[in-house]
């Protein structure tokens, strides 16, 4: 048991470790503002679509039936397009996926 603990100590050491260097390193490294546009952009843009990579192809896989996906992305696109909020989008997003399910 005592090494099952000293595994988990250095995993969580390791894991808090990966998730604080890329936080420290642009405040350590880059004390100027960035003056380029198209950086400014880019960098406005990476969590966005970082977001969408990693949760779009879920929405397809989980929930096990296709339509049901299909139907609350649809709401949830159409909606964010109308820039709603992010409770009201999320709360249609699955009513349909509910209300799919209940018809198929």
């Amino acid at each position: 048991m005592n090494i099952d603990l000293k595994y988990m100590c250095l995993a969580v050491f390791i894991m808090a470790l990966v998730t604080y260097i890329p936080r420290a390193v642009p405040i350590v490294f880059f004390k100027k503002e960035i003056k380029s546009r198209f950086i400014k952009s880019f960098l406005y843009y990476v969590p966005y679509a970082v977001l969408a990579s990693l949760t779009f192809p879920a929405i397809f896989t989980t929930g096990g039936n296709l339509y049901a996906a299909i139907a609350g992305t649809a709401v949830a696109l159409i909606l964010a397009y109308f820039e709603k909020s992010l409770v009201v989008v999320a709360v249609f997003s699955v009513a349909a996926v509910f209300v799919t399910n209940l018809f198929l």
